[in-house]
């Protein structure tokens, strides 16, 4: 037999918490993407521009993209075709691995990161870093580094 749980509902203070953190983060995602739109670009595009300009020879395996940006493979893979009909990215296969292939990112696409960065930058710093000050930048980082171990743990990522 099943034991029954009680359901341990939130408080007020943490139901007005968790909205606000829902509310600011549909919010704050919301206007970045429009603020990338300009550029022809996504959030999960820009995402992807990052992840391959910081890496390694601008190329990254498609399994290890899609773990770092979240993405089923199946659905890192459309958005990389796209990408590529942008000549953002390509595709080179893995020569250690016939079945692996890696996103690289082209000429175009840094030069498209390099024009793109500073206006997402100046986003991010308006509508958000500089609505903070210091020490609540602080504390916010501080609150919020746990369930970020936690969840990226759940995950197994490192």
């Amino acid at each position: 037999m099943e034991t029954e749980t009680a359901t341990h509902w939130l408080t007020d203070a943490e139901q007005c918490a968790w909205r606000t953190h829902l509310e600011v983060n549909r919010l704050l995602t919301y206007q970045l993407e429009k603020d990338l739109q300009p550029f022809g670009l996504t959030m999960n595009d820009y995402e992807i521009l990052v992840n391959l300009s910081e890496s390694e020879d601008v190329r990254m395996r498609m399994s290890d993209l899609a773990s770092a940006t979240l993405q089923s493979k199946s659905r890192l893979s459309h958005q990389i075709t796209r990408m590529e009909n942008a000549n953002l990215v390509r595709r080179e296969n893995c020569e250690s691995d016939r079945r692996g292939l890696y996103a690289v990112l082209t000429d175009h696409g840094m030069e498209t990161m390099q024009k793109v960065a500073p206006h997402h930058v100046a986003s991010v710093r308006r509508h958000f870093i500089d609505l903070l000050d210091p020490e609540a930048l602080a504390e916010l980082d501080r609150a919020l580094k746990p369930i970020a171990e936690h969840l990226r743990g759940r995950r197994g990522r490192p």
